[in-house]
């Protein structure tokens, strides 16, 4: 499956949407399909700030238990719960019904640092995701 074009992608394999000053964050299609049957899901609370590169929740698989990473800088301004409620919707619908939180972020260029659909494709044939 190829990535959708309007996101932008991480080498950890969390997609982004941008609207305005307002983000969206999951997880790539490739990396739930790695994880196998998503079991699990933690997140942060509503005003939690996040920093890049460092992990703000957790999925559990019946495989294995992986952090999710910032891919920029901000604060948590709703987390998914339906997705906390329901963590298998990540297998399902990784990149419309299983957002996991959307950031308010002080400076939206961050964004242009992360790789388009292209490069994330590439990356994830390359490394085997």
């Amino acid at each position: 499956m190829a990535s959708p074009a309007d996101l932008r992608y991480t080498r950890t394999h969390e997609w982004v949407r941008r609207d305005g000053d307002v983000v969206t964050i999951g997880i790539t299609d490739h990396a739930q399909n790695e994880l196998g049957d998503i079991t699990y899901l933690e997140l942060p609370d509503v005003g939690a700030a996040v920093a890049p590169n460092e992990p703000f929740g957790i999925v559990e698989s019946v495989k294995a238990a992986s952090d999710v990473y910032a891919p920029i800088e901000g604060e948590v301004i709703e987390r998914n719960e339906e997705a906390v409620e329901s963590p298998d919707l990540i297998n399902s619908s990784p990149y419309d019904r299983a957002w996991l939180v959307k950031l308010r972020v002080a400076d939206p260029s961050q964004i242009d640092q992360l790789m388009n659909p292209a490069e994330y494709d590439a990356f994830a044939e390359a490394t085997g995701h």
